[in-house]
């Protein structure tokens, strides 16, 4: 217990230190790249942070365990929209400026609308893990081309608060970042479902409830550096980054792994869940409120946090009627 509690307590400390070097690099890598903050937060915070869903959900299809790594991709992105914009919207508001970003938002309402429509039939065959890939590959080299086509200067400005350094030490920074990042989210998950088991917690609640949140924390940290240093397009690229990689990527690995069976809660409680989520995006992102026009403001943070916690709410009570 004692050395549950020590990993719990060193894998945060170390989430927060490393997320604050990973965005430093990643902002200043932009700079001399000549690449907005979005499409650094999309492409490379986006993939990189998502690597523990890629792990799990790759590791649970080849032992013959595909469902879970449906439920991690779709879990994983409900917690990116209501749980880390829904906290950091509360924190500070977030600035939706970009041109850029306003074609992603529909890309990945449209990637989502895919992704239901490929398990109505209750099985992602591999065929359909196929076109998941191909799309994504297709996505991002959409996205990287327009990326560099606009340059900072129509994405988002890099803030004067990135401290000046090397494109050598730039790089070293993203890359430790990026890994420590990935073992600290690893240690704290350890860490909390060592302490949830030795209080006679079921392994099937705290596999969907602190494994779901836990591989999100990555994302979570990077969030919440990216807006103390002022680079809400490097928060908001990392969510729609990680989204389309764990809807497209991370479910289409699995399946290409080995064909996923779709349980009928997928389509009549997870998947409208993260749709409505992703929705509201839209809604938020273009702005339709006057003054708060192009924000995700305190009051849109407060109800994506909300439909989070109620959706959490009812799964674990599910779960605890079935155990």
């Amino acid at each position: 217990m004692l050395l549950a509690l020590g990993a719990v307590i060193g894998g945060l400390v170390l989430l927060v230190w490393s997320a604050d070097r990973f965005v430093d690099g990643a902002a200043a890598t932009a700079r001399y790249a000549g690449m907005s903050t979005l499409l650094i937060g999309m492409v490379i915070i986006g993939f990189g942070t998502s690597a523990p869903e890629l792990f799990i959900s790759a590791i649970a299809a080849a032992q013959g365990n595909p469902g879970l790594a449906l439920g991690n991709g779709y879990g994983s992105n409900i917690a990116n929209i209501g749980l880390i914009l829904g906290l950091t919207a509360l924190i500070s508001p977030i600035a939706v400026k970009s041109v850029v970003l306003k074609k992603e938002i529909p890309i990945l309402i449209g990637v989502t609308l895919l992704s239901g429509a490929l398990l109505l039939n209750g099985q992602i065959s591999r065929l359909d893990a196929t076109i998941m890939l191909v799309v994504f590959a297709g996505v991002m080299a959409w996205t990287i081309l327009q990326g560099l086509k606009q340059k900072a200067n129509n994405t988002g400005e890099l803030n004067d608060e990135i401290p000046e350094m090397t494109l050598g030490k730039a790089c070293m920074w993203l890359a430790i970042g990026l890994l420590l990042l990935i073992v600290s989210s690893r240690l704290l998950v350890w860490g909390a479902v060592d302490i949830a088991s030795s209080l006679g917690i079921s392994d099937l609640v705290i596999g969907l409830t602190v494994v779901a949140i836990g591989t999100s924390l990555p994302e979570l940290a990077a969030a919440f550096a990216a807006i103390r240093k002022g680079e809400h397009d490097l928060a908001l690229g990392n969510v729609l980054g990680s989204n389309l990689f764990n809807t497209l990527a991370v479910v289409g690995l699995a399946g290409v792994i080995q064909p996923l069976d779709v349980a009928p809660e997928v389509l009549t409680r997870d998947w409208p869940v993260m749709a409505l989520l992703t929705f509201s995006l839209l809604i938020t992102g273009y702005g339709f409120k006057g003054p708060d026009l192009g924000r995700i403001n305190r009051f849109e943070g407060a109800a994506m946090l909300l439909t989070f916690v109620a959706y959490l709410t009812y799964l674990v009570y599910t779960l605890t009627q079935v155990v």
